[in-house]
């Protein structure tokens, strides 16, 4: 007798982005889940992923892509009303963007985050919500004494970030981060919503459309390649755990496949120290895989840059005994080669969307933009 599987209704918000379009594409390839994306398409480039999902689903039944904003409270209600589960990704994800645009930075990701924990909530179906929240919420951790080690500040286990790190919201994307996260946190404990959250390390992988605001490996790789300077602000020698975004879908199979352990906690995610790296020794990793060399100017530090972080992630390994799989260098070949298939991407050439009876443009007079 076949085994029934129980019927998924899976909605992504922001699941255009890099992680967003990551997770569509793992769950087209590997369940029978009905897939509804929903994104503004305000990261430039995204339209690409689109294109990507599309050519992975045939089947225009499974995936349906919506086009708005997760500030629009009715259209946030419309789309959760049937799901049984909720990854939450869409945010603005910029601390140069909130310092210049507070409230914008507060509508978005304060705001956003609340319109879809109370769309779960009054749908009355409890579905699983993860979201994505940033170490961005433990502050400048000032206190913490860095020595300078060659190419890097150095570190040991003992730097590493645990969830009992008190949190210091610094900048107005921390308050804001923070802010949702402990909404969503609160939800599993008050509405008994099945939430989740995540407080992410540096994410990297192909698909990945880095720049000087997030994505900083991407964005140090592709500007080697297409020879364009950048900033490092600061001397370079601050330090980062990275993971591998196949490593992250893995963590988000598990959590989901194991709520009877993840309901209502909260998880550092990140690479750990064995995959942790510096600005300059990325720019020397860059130059041994391209044979380019990255040209940067110094420029000064920016508020809230923490001078090392690197992810204690034993707590989700305990609760699902993961833990990261692909290193650094093999993280950065994955975004050189598909860099390679897909120059055109880089190049500002026109993109149309792709052409389906399941993409539903939500017109401006609609949508916040």
């Amino acid at each position: 007798m076949k085994k029934l599987v129980p019927f998924r209704s899976v909605v992504i918000f922001g699941g255009a982005g890099f992680v967003g379009s990551n997770w569509v594409h793992r769950l087209l390839r590997t369940t029978d889940a009905k897939i509804h994306v929903f994104d503004n398409l305000s990261r430039a480039g995204v339209q690409h992923n689109l294109n990507w999902l599309r050519k992975a689903a045939p089947d225009s039944e499974r995936l349906k892509i919506t086009i708005a904003d997760v500030r629009d409270a009715a259209l946030v209600d419309k789309a959760v009303q049937g799901a049984t589960e909720i990854y939450h990704f869409a945010a603005q994800v910029a601390v140069t963007t909130s310092i210049d645009d507070p409230r914008l930075d507060y509508e978005v990701n304060v705001g956003g985050t609340f319109n879809i924990l109370e769309a779960a909530r009054k749908s009355g179906r409890h579905p699983f919500m993860l979201f994505t929240s940033t170490n961005k919420v433990y502050g400048h951790m000032a206190a913490r004494p860095t020595v300078q080690a060659g190419h890097r500040y150095s570190c040991s286990a003992e730097n590493s970030v645990s969830e009992t790190q008190p949190l210091d919201f610094y900048s107005p994307y921390g308050c804001s981060k923070g802010a949702a996260d402990q909404y969503v946190r609160d939800y599993a404990r008050i509405f008994q919503i099945p939430t989740v959250v995540f407080r992410m390390s540096c994410i990297a992988g192909a698909h990945q459309l880095g720049n000087e605001d997030q994505g900083w490996m991407a964005h140090f790789l592709y500007s080697a390649l297409l020879n364009s300077p950048i900033s490092i602000y600061g001397d370079g020698r601050q330090v980062r755990d990275v993971l591998s975004v196949q490593d992250l879908m893995n963590a988000f199979e598990g959590v989901r496949a194991n709520s009877d352990q993840t309901v209502g906690e909260v998880f550092n995610v990140g690479g750990g120290l064995e995959n942790s790296i510096s600005l300059l020794e990325l720019i020397d990793e860059i130059e041994k895989l391209t044979g380019k060399r990255l040209a940067y100017q110094l420029r000064p530090l920016r508020p809230g840059d923490q001078p090392v972080y690197i992810t204690d992630y034993s707590k989700l390994q305990r609760a699902i005994g993961w833990r990261p799989r692909v290193g650094i260098r093999q993280t950065l070949q994955s975004i050189y080669e598909w860099w390679r298939d897909n120059r055109a991407i880089f190049t500002g050439a026109p993109v149309s969307l792709p052409k389906t009876s399941a993409l539903v443009r939500i017109p401006e007079a609609e949508a916040a933009s």
